[in-house]
């Protein structure tokens, strides 16, 4: 893409419409190839999945990409997935991962990783065959939070950091049930976001500890 871009721009006197016309066509070129390459070549472990949203509006609202990245079985992170969509759609991941089987993403891996309210791994994350799903802690804390007056989020908050960060799993299982007994009473709305998706969050302990640092966020998309 770099030499392409360097061919088509040359001298400053170049820049006109024309020479931008052709420079979306061929990133629009190169970007289709990409987003058919086949992903059967390799054995992906970890997935993680989201939706980012633009400071750009469209006209439904502000335009959301969704982002698929996947890692190896050598730790080589890649892109598996750039699309158009809407964050907490379910069809519109729905359409990506199909596309993605379709490609070769057919061996479920050992994790596939969301922030809450993606919509991955309602209906759609069915679509990539039975496998581990994982929500973000750390993103889940939000949520928890927007149950709770301002004075208490902070000690809620260094409470679910000792879930996120407990060294073991039995000590985060230990960790959520303190939570849900010290807040549960007077905050019920505020625990049930753990206790529901409490699998889910804790999901990656299973995985060998080495990667715990990289699969409790999705700081990677």
């Amino acid at each position: 893409m770099v030499r392409a871009m360097q061919a088509l721009l040359g001298t400053e006197a170049n820049w006109s419409a024309p020479v931008v016309s052709r420079l979306k066509r061929v990133w629009s070129e190169e970007y289709e190839q990409w987003r058919r390459h086949r992903l059967d070549r390799e054995r992906w472990v970890y997935v993680w999945a989201d939706g980012i949203y633009s400071g750009l509006r469209g006209e439904d609202g502000k335009l959301c990409v969704l982002v698929v990245v996947g890692v190896n079985e050598r730790g080589q992170k890649a892109l598996l997935a750039i699309e158009d969509g809407v964050r907490e759609s379910t069809q519109s991941w729905r359409e990506v991962l199909v596309a993605l089987k379709e490609r070769g993403l057919s061996a479920p891996p050992k994790l596939a990783v969301e922030r809450r309210g993606a919509g991955l791994m309602g209906g759609a994350g069915r679509d990539l065959s039975r496998h581990a799903a994982a929500t973000l802690l750390g993103a889940q804390t939000a949520n928890v939070l927007n149950y709770a007056p301002k004075a208490v989020q902070p000690k809620m908050k260094q409470a679910l950091q000792e879930i996120w960060m407990a060294e073991t799993r039995a000590a985060a299982v230990s960790a959520l049930d303190h939570f849900v007994k010290t807040f549960g009473d007077k905050y019920p709305k505020a625990t049930e976001c753990l206790h529901k998706d409490r699998a889910a969050l804790l999901a990656f302990y299973e995985l060998p500890a080495a990667h715990w640092q990289h699969v409790r966020s999705s700081n990677v998309i």
